[in-house]
């Protein structure tokens, strides 16, 4: 149309229904839509509260961000909130296709440039060429490096972890239609399961996405039935949050080692998952596998896309052994957009196909 339309001009929504703004960006090809405005006020005295009272009373904004006509099954979500910590640059509350996680290495990688482009952090000085981004998420503070130029971030960031753990190693479970099989439990900001694709049946570079899904969440299922998830310091952590099946190279190799993620509500993970790659580092330190300061590459199965995570210094996350795990990524923007609510609109919150 000739002269164009004018981008600023919003279609028809509800009376008093706030329009969601978003930035949209990906990390290794997993996406991450961040909400600038229109959420109401989150209320609470900690992080960790208003996770709750985000869940409790604003639910319809994930759903209409993450779901269907807006969003899709695979669809992440950062919504930025006040911390209660001094030090912190900014709060995060993560949305996915079942609720909150509590931690989100891709994410963080993509936040990490955000908060330096979008006037978050103070401008690193000049001849500075990084930039710290103390991030609170729900799991606890994440320290974010950004590679900056100009002021403005660039190429890759990198982050270092709350402490990882594992949790159980060689825990035995009964998987239905796959037999017993043996898992690793660890941690890296939310808990995952780890098993060999192998051990279900499954090649894990020629297997069908769908096959390796069923798999995963057939494990995620059973661990959640015959095996507790503590963790040291608070229970709202205590959860598994999904399944990652791997090649199985776990000794340390200048070759990438592959995995796949499969998280919350059969959701998938495009990129090698950052709290996975951080608990994977944790798992291979914990077995003699990985030296501190050894570097490892870890790829996704679905985009070939690469992280990297090594195992910086020794913690402890109360009475267990930990490690500090740094994880280094590439984020990209990918555009901007602004959401909005019509009356009469049956499905104005959303819906998933399964």
């Amino acid at each position: 149309m000739e002269g164009g339309l004018a981008a600023s001009r919003l279609p028809p929504r509800a009376p008093g229904t706030p329009v969601l703004s978003v930035v949209d960006m990906h990390t290794g090809g997993e996406p991450l839509r961040i909400l600038l405005a229109g959420c109401p006020e989150v209320a609470g005295p900690t992080l960790l509260a208003k996770r709750r009272y985000m869940r409790q009373h604003l639910d319809h904004v994930r759903r209409q961000l993450m779901f269907e006509p807006r969003g899709h099954r695979d669809m992440y979500g950062a919504v930025l909130v006040s911390s209660e910590l001094p030090e912190a640059h900014l709060g995060v509350l993560f949305l996915h296709n079942e609720g909150y996680s509590s931690m989100c290495g891709h994410a963080v990688l993509a936040l990490g440039r955000f908060a330096v482009d979008f006037g978050l952090v103070p401008a690193p000085p000049a001849g500075t060429c990084e930039a710290r981004v103390n991030i609170h998420c729900p799991c606890g503070l994440v320290a974010a490096f950004v590679e900056c130029e100009g002021g403005r971030s660039c190429g890759p960031v990198r982050f270092h972890s709350v402490p990882a753990f594992v949790l159980a190693a060689d825990l035995t479970v009964n998987v239905p239609g796959y037999g017993k099989v043996v898992v690793d439990i660890a941690y890296g900001g939310a808990f995952y399961a780890f098993v060999s694709a192998e051990k279900v049946g499954l090649d894990i570079n020629s297997a069908k996405t769908r096959d390796l899904v069923d798999a995963a969440s057939a494990v995620t299922e059973a661990v959640k039935a015959q095996f507790k998830i503590t963790h040291p310091e608070s229970e709202d952590l205590a959860f598994l949050y999904g399944t990652i099946l791997t090649d199985g190279q776990d000794a340390y190799s200048e070759e990438p080692t592959a995995n796949i993620c499969v998280f919350a509500d059969e959701q998938v993970d495009r990129s090698p998952t950052g709290s996975g790659v951080t608990a994977r580092v944790a798992l291979q330190y914990h077995k003699g596998l990985l030296a501190l300061s050894q570097t490892r590459a870890f790829q996704s199965i679905t985009t070939g896309s690469m992280f990297t995570g090594k195992a910086v210094r020794k913690t402890n996350c109360g009475d267990l052994k930990a490690v500090v795990v740094e994880v280094s990524g590439q984020a990209h923007y990918t555009g901007v957009a602004s959401f909005t609510v019509e009356d009469g609109d049956p499905l104005k919150d959303g819906f998933l196909l399964k």
